[in-house]
């Protein structure tokens, strides 16, 4: 689901509410849970997952065309831990499995 689909979604469960005011909703929501991951806290959806940051090192890495050995700077990379009530949702019995893509990008 991309953001356009899922304000779209919710402006369709809310008829009370504009399409303007769900995209000014979602942004907020978005713009607040980015401010605080980086500012280093977690952000946590009960029922759903936790958003945290994790540090990576700094380390030797390869340009895949080259070869060549380059340098990685040490980073901060976004972390999704699912919870279970979702992992609950998305392995019952009976829910079907997710299409997948081959490295071609085709359905298999």
């Amino acid at each position: 689901m991309t953001r356009s689909e899922l304000i779209a979604s919710l402006a369709e469960e809310n008829p009370h509410l504009t399409i303007a005011d769900v995209e000014r909703i979602v942004g907020a929501l978005f713009d607040e849970m980015t401010a605080a991951l980086s500012r280093g806290e977690r952000v946590e959806l009960r029922g759903f997952g936790a958003f945290t940051v994790k540090q990576r090192q700094a380390r030797a890495g390869r340009n895949p065309r080259t070869g060549e050995a380059v340098e990685v700077a040490q980073k901060c990379v976004p972390f999704f831990k699912a919870g279970k009530e979702l992992r609950e949702r998305i392995n019952k019995p009976g829910s079907p499995a997710p299409a997948r893509k081959n490295a071609a990008g085709a359905k298999s």
